[in-house]
């Protein structure tokens, strides 16, 4: 008699939250990204949030030393990583210990038991090993021996060193989860065949493993059907997963092009910054000039040379990289150079917390220089609108002949989404000030009657030559003048060029409700928590709750005072003490602004935000 094969049943899902986690050396980054790209591929819409530890290879099996990567994806809108997970794959017990409360009751953990020995629990300070003494019986616990499997899948395959081994066994959890999500295994080889063509042993091992995890899943009775999550509606066009990193990388690029000028960059490497110098290294076909220089005061005075010269110019850095580039900053906006300074910002003071995200840097752009020296700050939101505001942040330094701080933070950096990729003749035109030719009676102060830029005038161009330096000079000639009245006037204009910037941004408006008894009030990196925390009060019915999100900093909107009139109740959320808040109260004293601050180095989580909303909201 035959027997008909019954096939697994797949379950179709909205949106699923998923986290790899283990030791440094786990590669869980890796696999996170893979897991990513090939739903991607697929269609999905997708969050990502990297976590890893600041040391580069942290005690093994230590809780501090615990590598995670998240990903959210689904057919809906995704905004955020998610909070709590539907899967968690831990490949130690640190892992475990570390990641267990984010877990929702009921769905799935799959561990490691190899690594589960004496010695790792006892690292992870477990007095008993979880997975016998029955504290993880509200969750449904897959135990795969993965390092012995990965060894015996690899056991014919000649030339691996033993270290090389055991580092597979991601591929094989990898191979696990694309089985239990209904993925295809063909992007990751594809990768495996690109990344190691060299070493072909290497290319065997992985796809082995991945292959041998792909399999042993379907044939676990702990996982009786497997699950889908179908293509997400989008836009018609043509996109691809990008970090923010690279987007702001990306960005930079368009803006030199669209500008017609060369683009420099000097900078000193710094987390979580420095994946933007890696990446803009690499086109040097587009006339990229990356300079690798000494310190941070290096960088971002050879970016002002650039600029002097004529290039569109930008330094990166991150929170104690600003703080030494406070003084050329200031140097910057004196002689009025176009300038671009790139904050990823991360956990601080001092070295603080690098891998960890957070906004505390507000303040210091805003503020961080000697005498009155405002420059424009601006921020983005998400990892693929780090590109807009990359090139805003171009456009802006050189069409008003001042320095931009353009803050990103490790939230969004190292985080990934979908972008849907722009033609460059699509974009909006970049204009600058540069002279070419002498004029009757030039001046190098000479200033744009709207927008109060002077002009640019090149080094080396005969009949335009002039003084420049840090000493006040006069307000036409440039020459260096300690007239009392002359320092006033020069104070006072290059405070209002910055004021008439508010004529070329966009007004600030609202998301959900346009006016009502809550206004939710973020900036920068923050966004996509507080959109998706808005977005769920909304749909449950609480339609009095609007949403403004601030991208340009100084100056504000025009409009936002007008904002602000319409709602009963402000409340500010911020990832640092409240100063975004304290930025607002500065300019609108008449206002009450509430807070809500997270000083954790993680991202606003969607339950602690809804809560907050709702009490108030009444």
């Amino acid at each position: 008699m035959l027997t008909e094969k019954i096939e697994p049943q797949i379950e179709a899902l909205e949106a699923v939250i998923i986290r790899f986690v283990g030791d440094s050396g786990d590669g869980m980054q890796l696999t996170g990204t893979q897991f990513s790209d090939t739903s991607a591929m697929f269609g999905n819409d997708i969050a990502t949030f990297p976590n890893y530890p600041s040391e580069i290879r942290a005690p093994q099996g230590s809780l501090y030393g615990v590598s995670g990567f998240q990903v959210h994806i689904g057919s809906v809108e995704i905004s955020t990583p998610g909070d709590n997970v539907d899967l968690l794959v831990a490949m130690n017990p640190a892992g475990l210990k570390t990641n267990l409360h984010a877990v929702k009751p009921g769905h799935t953990i799959i561990v490691d038991t190899d690594s589960f020995t004496k010695k790792n629990l006892e690292k992870a300070l477990y007095e008993s090993n979880p997975l016998e003494d029955g504290s993880l019986e509200n969750y449904r616990v897959i135990e795969v021996a993965m390092t012995t499997l990965t060894r015996e899948a690899l056991k014919d395959v000649e030339g691996l060193e033993n270290k090389i081994i055991t580092r597979s066994k991601n591929m094989f959890a990898l191979g696990m989860v694309y089985w239990m999500y209904d993925r295809s295994t063909e992007h990751t080889i594809e990768f495996f065949n690109k990344k190691f063509k060299t070493k072909p042993s290497i290319i065997e091992a992985n796809s082995k493993v991945l292959k041998a995890g792909f399999y042993f899943a379907e044939t676990l009775e702990l996982i009786p059907n497997s699950y889908t999550i179908l293509p997400a509606k989008m836009n018609p066009g043509t996109y691809r997963i990008i970090m923010g990193n690279t987007a702001t990388a990306w960005g930079f690029l368009a803006a030199a092009e669209k500008s017609g000028l060369e683009l420099f960059l000097g900078s000193y490497p710094i987390t979580p910054a420095t994946d933007i110098l890696h990446e803009l290294v690499k086109h040097k076909h587009f006339g990229v000039k990356a300079f690798q220089a000494e310190d941070e005061i290096a960088g971002i005075s050879s970016a002002i040379g650039a600029s002097f010269a004529g290039d569109l110019a930008l330094t990166t850095t991150s929170g104690p990289g600003l703080a030494l580039k406070g003084e050329a900053l200031g140097l910057a906006m004196m002689v009025e150079l176009p300038l671009v300074v790139v904050n990823v910002q991360r956990g601080g003071p001092s070295t603080g917390l690098p891998t960890k995200t957070e906004q505390s840097d507000l303040l210091q752009a805003m503020y961080g220089r000697n005498g009155e020296s405002p420059v424009i700050v601006i921020a983005a939101s998400t990892p693929s609108n780090c590109f807009d505001y990359a090139f805003e942040a171009s456009k802006l330094a050189l069409e008003h002949m001042t320095p931009v701080v353009l803050l990103s933070d490790g939230y969004i950096a190292n985080g990934s989404a979908p972008w849907k990729i722009k033609s460059v003749k699509d974009m909006p035109d970049i204009k600058n000030n540069k002279i070419t030719e002498v004029k009757e009676n030039w001046h190098p102060y000479d200033r744009n009657e709207e927008s109060l830029a002077r002009n640019w005038a090149i080094p080396g161009t005969e009949g335009l030559e002039h003084r420049i330096g840090g000493l006040e000079k006069d307000k036409v000639t440039g020459n260096v003048s300690y007239v009392p009245e002359n320092h006033e006037y020069m104070t006072k204009i290059r405070a209002e060029k910055i004021k008439r910037v508010q004529n070329y941004i966009p007004d600030i408006t609202t998301e959900f409700a346009d006016e009502g008894n809550l206004l939710v009030v973020g900036w920068g990196g923050t966004y996509g928590s507080l959109h998706s925390a808005v977005k769920q009060l909304n749909e449950e019915g609480h339609t009095n709750i609007g949403f403004a999100h601030f991208n340009y900093i100084n100056p504000l909107p025009k409009n936002t005072e007008a904002l602000l009139k319409k709602f009963k109740k402000i409340i500010v959320c911020e990832l640092n003490n409240g100063q975004f808040a304290k930025v607002l109260r500065i300019n609108f004293s008449g206002y009450k602004f509430l807070q809500f601050n997270k000083i954790q180095g993680l991202p606003f989580a969607n339950s602690e935000l809804t809560e907050k909303f709702k009490n108030l909201a009444k």
